[in-house]
């Protein structure tokens, strides 16, 4: 089995954010079939209460960190997207 690290960021739910929410959950309670548009909002997922995710792996605030029988990323905080209030650090198996 192997594992994958990954770091993404959070901004804070707006109005649009609790809009499409509204809709997921309307549809839900509803049982029918979210709307592409509210799907592709929220990439394919469930909402996370914490907002909008940012895809920060992939930015220039983010690179790989490798050193003995170390593997990771570096954030350089300073040059995150605007806005972005929370980081996620996370492996997956």
């Amino acid at each position: 089995m192997s594992m994958s690290t990954h770091v993404k960021g959070f901004r804070p739910p707006d109005e649009k954010w609790k809009k499409m929410k509204a809709a997921w959950d309307a549809c839900d309670a509803a049982g029918i079939e979210v709307p592409m548009e509210v799907l592709d909002f929220f990439g394919h997922v469930a909402p996370d209460p914490l907002g909008i995710e940012v895809e920060v792996e992939v930015s220039p605030a983010c690179r790989r960190y490798k050193a003995d029988m170390r593997d990771g990323f570096e954030v350089d905080i300073n040059k995150l997207p605007p806005g972005l209030n929370i980081l996620r650090f996370y492996n997956s198996y």
